[in-house]
């Protein structure tokens, strides 16, 4: 058997952002739970900067990529104002995901296909300045060979409506979308892409998804800074750390019971 690439833990500090925007100030610091994060074990930094600028604010990117060591990941939408401010400010990877103002979280995949026209060109100047680019899309063959062929390098899954399920005890649902997952990150893997995954990871999902060897990045954010609010962000990594080092030990063809 082949050996298994090392799977990578990305940090989304959004949820420390909105804490801090609940009353206003400069307290609780996203950059410093980035840098805590870091400490701790994550390898990368995720931060979403939304048009309505809901929790990350334009300074809180710029002093992530001045501040931490690792690498950021830019989430955004394929806008033209995020994209000046990406290409200004440089981060190691800018991951495209759908954004409407009155969702309270992304609440599915870009549809690639249907927005291929645009996303080309936006890709292409992300690519040219030497931004990995990935596509937040759900584990849709279509969407999948689309991303392949505008030449993004990497995906995200969208995985939470298998988490939800596996939350719920909804055990047939989640098989049906476990199964979509698997058979998305073969594809993706084979169409040459780079597969990540992300929205709704807990330790149970997130030790599950770990022992797929397709996937090498999971970026988890809400549930971590939930936890972190009653053991620490520290131990918090450390027991996700943990639990996907478990799951990579084994290979999964099904959500356990």
């Amino acid at each position: 058997m082949p050996a298994i690439p090392p799977l990578r833990l990305g940090v989304n500090v959004d949820h420390v952002a909105t804490l801090r925007n609940a009353r206003g100030g400069r307290v609780p610091d996203p950059v410093r739970a980035a840098l805590l994060a870091i400490e701790a074990g994550a390898d990368g930094i995720t931060a979403h900067l939304r048009e309505d600028r809901r929790h990350i604010r334009d300074e809180d990117m710029a002093r992530l990529k001045a501040e931490i060591s690792k690498p950021l990941n830019f989430e955004m939408a394929a806008t033209a104002e995020m994209l000046q401010i990406a290409l200004a400010t440089q981060p190691h990877a800018a991951c495209l995901v759908p954004e409407r103002r009155t969702e309270v979280t992304t609440e599915g995949g870009l549809d690639v296909i249907g927005q291929r026209d645009a996303l080309g060109p936006f890709i292409a100047r992300l690519n040219d300045a030497g931004i990995r680019v990935s596509l937040f899309i759900a584990a849709d063959p279509a969407q999948i060979e689309m991303a392949a062929k505008l030449k993004s390098p990497v995906i995200e899954i969208h995985v939470g409506a298998w988490c939800d399920a596996v939350v719920e005890g909804q055990k047939q649902k989640a098989e049906a979308e476990w199964q979509r997952i698997v058979a998305g990150a073969k594809l993706a893997q084979s169409a040459g892409l780079e597969v990540h995954a992300g929205h709704g990871l807990d330790y149970v999902t997130a030790e599950a998804i770990s022992a797929l060897p397709e996937i090498v990045e999971l970026n988890i954010g809400h549930f971590m800074m939930g936890e972190a609010i009653f053991v620490g962000l520290p131990q918090t990594i450390r027991d996700m750390r943990a639990a996907m080092d478990r799951g990579r030990k084994s290979l999964r063809g099904h959500v356990r019971s």
